[in-house]
């Protein structure tokens, strides 16, 4: 028969088992649900669910810090990201103007463009990376966002492209007329290329679409988006693109057949360290490399030569580098792009060391500067991000291969020493001349009277007449 203490100590260790039992299937239903939902991570991953990222990105504080005002819209805004801020606001009622103006030359009501877009909503919606709540919410409020901000771009686009007439608007518009061409359109065209300030190209396509009942493709759209964002460039078909940005920078990268197999001719590798170090263009040309502007303005036509190293030209002016810093954060945030414009920016820092470097790019026609002196230009290329690598195994880094292979042959450096020194001047190149002649007749000279004093016949003097034979008599 059990004692009562007994009994009592095996209720406890049976209790103590329990919450012990208990305690341990709480643990496992933790660890399945941790482990399903790990798994349904994983297969959503798998499906590119979690990286499937829309084109227009809000650019992380870390990259916007050295220089906010970069990557911040001045006098319009375009999208949701920076839509109602106090600065561009003034702006705002140009935009109601813009639609007033489409819809009439368009012949179109209104509910015609919001049926056209309301189709695409979803589509247009995950363009964006980043949308706060009351735009995901209200698919109201982002429709009509997208009408009035896509009909304000397009309008500026064709009265800055088509110069026949103003299409209805007044001579003295701000904005809509030849006053606004020379002191808006720029200010406009800056904001256009910022990466947080994009609409889809496919707002521009629905309403040149609806305007000229389909017959105006996307491809004529890009042609005139390319002709207001970048003039003086001439480029053929372009593929479909995502914004303004993309479509810039895809034509800024576009090369002729020709180039491109030149290129995809150059054999590429990995650097090592002896060519890790690229010398500032001055120091290049001491080296004896020579500079010269490449055919085309494609920043992908660089090439490197006999000795001479072949740059697209490129203008300088005040927005340049914001659109720089621009296509470089384009190019971290989407994956697909590529590195192009970071590897050619990278390329450049390295020959721009000093204003020198400046003016001896200018002097060849490759830089074209546009905010006046070469330390501008200098303090430019030097305030863009220091911690750009150049992509590895293009056709830009075998063409950095080559240069520093080249400039690090002291035949070269002595070569181009010798031509730096001496026939850079007219006189010094006389002078030279002068000495060398100087030099070769003394050595003929001096040559000259040693074979006289070995063989005196060699000078042309005559010996002396040798007397004649004694005559031998005979003995007495």
């Amino acid at each position: 028969m059990r004692t009562p203490c007994i009994t009592s100590v095996i209720c406890v260790k049976k209790a103590l088992q329990a919450e012990q039992f208990e305690a341990m299937e709480d643990e496992k239903q933790l660890l399945l649900k941790v482990t399903e939902e790990l798994q349904n991570l994983a297969d959503a991953s798998l499906q590119n669910v979690l990286w499937d990222r829309g084109p227009i990105y809000k650019i992380p504080a870390s990259v916007t810090a050295q220089n906010e005002t970069a990557y911040m819209p001045q006098t319009v805004s375009f999208g949701p990201y920076h839509h109602d801020e106090s600065h561009l606001k003034p702006m705002e009622e140009h935009k109601q103007r813009a639609l007033t103006y489409y819809l009439k030359r368009a012949g179109k009501p209104l509910q015609a463009v919001v049926q056209s877009l309301n189709g695409e909503i979803q589509v247009l919606r995950d363009s964006y990376d980043m949308l706060d709540g009351s735009w995901k919410d209200d698919k109201k409020k982002f429709l009509q966002l997208m009408i009035l901000d896509g009909c304000f771009m397009w309008e500026i686009i064709r009265l800055a492209t088509i110069h026949s007439s103003l299409d209805g608007y007044v001579a003295n518009d701000p904005v809509f007329s030849s006053h606004g061409r020379l002191y808006v359109a720029p200010y406009i065209r800056r904001d256009m290329l910022l990466l947080e300030n994009q609409l889809p190209m496919l707002v521009l396509y629905k309403l040149a679409a609806l305007e000229s009942d389909g017959a105006q493709g996307e491809e004529s759209v890009s042609m005139l988006v390319l002709k207001f964002c970048y003039p003086n460039k001439s480029v053929s078909k372009m593929d479909k693109c995502l914004h303004v940005l993309d479509l810039y920078r895809k034509s800024l990268l576009q090369e002729d057949p020709a180039t491109k197999m030149l290129r995809l001719g150059v054999s590429v590798g990995l650097l090592n360290d002896e060519n890790d170090i690229v010398r500032s263009a001055t120091e290049l040309n001491e080296a004896g490399i020579q500079f010269k502007k490449a055919r085309t303005k494609s920043l992908r036509d660089i090439s490197f030569r006999g000795g001479v190293l072949e740059l697209p030209v490129i203008v300088v002016e005040d927005a340049t580098e914001a659109t720089f810093l621009n296509l470089i954060a384009f190019e971290r945030l989407h994956v697909d792009s590529g590195k192009e414009v970071t590897s050619y920016v990278s390329f450049m820092q390295t020959l721009i060391a000093s204003e020198r470097d400046v003016a001896l790019l200018h002097s060849r026609g490759i830089i074209q500067n546009a905010i006046g002196s070469d330390t501008a230009v200098c303090e430019l290329f030097n305030s863009l991000p220091k911690d750009m690598a150049m992509e590895p195994n293009s056709s830009l880094e075998a063409v950095q291969m080559q240069v520093n292979a080249y400039s690090q042959k002291p035949w070269n450096e002595w070569r181009a020493n010798l031509i730096h020194t001496y026939f850079r001047n007219p006189r010094a190149n006389l002078a030279l001349i002068a000495a060398f002649i100087f030099f070769a007749l003394t050595c003929a000279r001096t040559v000259y009277s040693i074979i006289s004093y070995y063989d005196p016949m060699c000078s042309g003097a005559r010996r002396p007449p040798r007397p004649p034979p004694r005559p031998n008599f005979p003995p007495n």
